[in-house]
C-alpha cells in the first residue's frame, strides 16, 4: 500500500443493494485498515442509507445523483444510465493516473439490461471501455485461485464458445496475469474438461479430446506448465498435484467450489485489463439492503488486493 499512489476508486454498485452499505461500513473502519479510497455514487442516498444504518458518514464520494429515488430492495432501471457513468468514470480515473485501481460492488445485470442497455457483467463492460479483446474472470479465496473460460452465457452456448483460439488465447492472459499481477515466476495452471470424466476418450462429449487437449499439449510444448484436460470433480481437490490456478470451462464449473472454499471473504480479479480491478464475489442481495445485516468482509479482501496489485 504505497502512499505515493493514488487512491482505489470503489463504485458503490447498485443502490437499491448491499453496495451503500459496504462502502459505509468499511468507511467506519479504523484507520489503517484498509486502503484510502474514494466512492463514486449518489452522495445523498448515501448519507440517507448511513443514517438508516446508524453510521458515520465518512465517505470520500464523488457524486453522481440517480433520477430516480432508490428504495432498498427495489432496483428502478431508470437509474442504469448514472451506473454506468460511474464505471466510465472509475475506468478514466485509472488510466489517466488519478485513482491507483478500481474496485467494484455488485451491480445486477438484469436491471441494467431492463434500461435498455446489453449488459452482461462488469467484466464484459469494463473490457469494452478498456478495448480489452479478451478479459479473464479470475476469483481468489484464500490459496485457490480459478479462471473461466466462458462466463455469462448460457450453459448451452458453452461448447460452441470454446475455440481452440479462444482457450489458448485465454490461457496466455490467465498466465501473464499470474505472472505480472501476482509475480508467480512459472505458474501451473490445471485445466478443466468441459464434459463428464473430460469426456471418457471421446465417449462422453469430443470437445476435450479435439479442443482442449490439443490447446493444453501445444502450450505445453511451449514451456509452460499445464495440466489438462482434467475432470472437474477431481481437478480441484489436492490429489491434482500444485497449481496456482485452475482454469474452469463455465461459470457454475468453478465458482460453486471457490464460493464453498470462502464465501463472503472472496475477490474476483479481472486480468487482461489495463488498468487493476477487483470486486466482491457476492450480489446485490436485494433482501440484505438496509438492514445492518451485509457483510463487508469481500469487500474488504477486494481492496486489500486492489493495493497489492496496483
Amino acid at each position: 500500500m504505497s502512499p505515493a499512489k493514488g487512491p482505489l476508486v470503489v463504485t458503490a454498485g447498485e443502490p437499491a443493494g448491499i453496495g451503500p452499505d459496504l462502502c459505509l461500513q468499511v468507511a467506519a473502519r479504523r484507520r489503517g485498515e484498509v486502503p484510502e479510497f474514494v466512492v463514486i455514487g449518489d452522495e445523498a442516498g448515501l448519507r440517507e442509507r448511513a443514517e438508516r444504518l446508524g453510521l458515520p458518514f465518512e465517505l470520500t464520494v464523488i457524486d453522481l445523483p440517480f433520477p430516480s429515488r432508490v428504495e432498498c430492495g427495489a432496483p428502478d432501471p431508470a437509474n442504469a444510465a448514472v451506473l454506468l457513468d460511474g464505471l466510465k468514470l472509475a475506468v478514466d480515473g485509472c488510466q489517466s493516473g488519478r485513482f491507483s485501481a478500481m474496485v467494484t460492488a455488485p451491480l445486477a445485470k438484469h436491471v441494467i439490461s431492463e434500461s435498455g442497455v446489453a449488459f452482461s457483467g462488469h467484466t464484459e463492460y469494463l473490457a469494452e471501455l478498456t478495448g480489452t479483446p479478451l478479459p479473464v474472470m479470475l476469483l481468489i479465496a484464500g490459496d485457490l485461485r480459478v479462471a473461466l473460460a466462458t462466463t455469462h452465457i448460457p450453459l448451452r452456448d458453452v461448447a460452441d464458445a470454446l475455440s481452440m483460439e479462444r482457450l489458448r488465447s485465454i490461457i496466455e492472459v490467465l498466465h501473464a496475469g499470474l505472472r505480472q499481477r501476482f509475480e508467480i515466476e512459472d505458474p501451473e495452471i490445471v485445466v478443466c474438461g468441459l464434459n463428464p470424466h473430460a469426456g471418457e476418450n471421446g465417449q462422453l462429449g469430443t470437445e476435450d479430446r479435439d479442443v482442449i487437449a490439443p490447446i493444453v499439449e501445444k502450450l505445453t510444448n511451449r514451456g509452460l506448465k499445464i495440466r489438462g484436460p482434467l475432470p472437474a470433480d477431481t481437478a480441484f481437490l489436492p490429489t491434482s498435484g500444485k497449481r496456482d490456478a485452475v482454469l474452469a470451462m463455465y461459470h457454475d464449473q468453478g465458482l460453486p467450489v471457490l464460493k464453498y472454499a470462502g464465501f463472503g471473504s472472496g475477490v474476483n480479479v479481472t486480468l487482461g485489463l489495463p488498468i487493476v480491478r477487483t470486486s466482491v464475489d457476492h450480489g446485490t442481495a436485494f433482501d440484505l439492503a438496509g438492514t445492518g445485516r451485509a457483510s463487508a468482509d469481500s469487500l474488504v479482501a477486494a481492496m486489500r488486493l486492489a493495493a497489492e496489485l496496483r
